[in-house]
């Protein structure tokens, strides 16, 4: 079953449940999703779109929750949360920091990275092994941190 086809159901059970922050959060990521397939020009659009797609809308709502924290404007955190819960069902089990480390130590002995230098081949190699696996912003510490030290 394809991504559009389990939003489309899990669409009509939030209706059918009267459960809005869950319709929310589906309707974004449909509304994302008609996007993506407009945009590629006729609705050629792979699961690895779909996914970078939920990727990016996950990282959208983390940024907006942290400002909004800041900010101190929890009800408008709460409903990011929310709408971040919905969308992280449909993306891959995200991996911990020890296996993120594991995954980092093994492509920088594969690449022979030994300096800052390096960080560029190894962060590129890094973010298409775990792309959808883990954030972006963990990566590149980890990689800062094992590449200086």
């Amino acid at each position: 079953m394809s991504l559009s086809q389990q939003i489309n159901d899990q669409l009509k059970q939030a209706m059918k449940a009267k459960d809005q922050s869950t319709l929310r959060g589906l309707r974004a990521i449909k509304a994302s999703l008609l996007l993506l397939q407009t945009q590629e020009g006729g609705g050629d659009v792979t699961e690895k779109d779909e996914m970078e797609a939920l990727v990016k809308m996950a990282k959208q709502r983390k940024d907006s929750i942290k400002i909004f924290n800041d900010q101190g404007r929890t009800d408008l955190s709460k409903i990011e949360e929310e709408e971040l819960s919905v969308i992280e069902k449909f993306l891959p089990a995200q991996l911990t920091s020890v296996q993120v480390e594991a995954e980092v130590k093994s492509i920088i002995t594969q690449l022979g990275a030994s300096s800052m230098r390096d960080m560029g081949k190894v962060m590129g190699m890094a973010n298409g092994k775990l792309k959808g696996k883990a954030d972006g912003k963990l990566i590149a510490d980890i990689v800062k941190g094992l590449l200086a030290g």
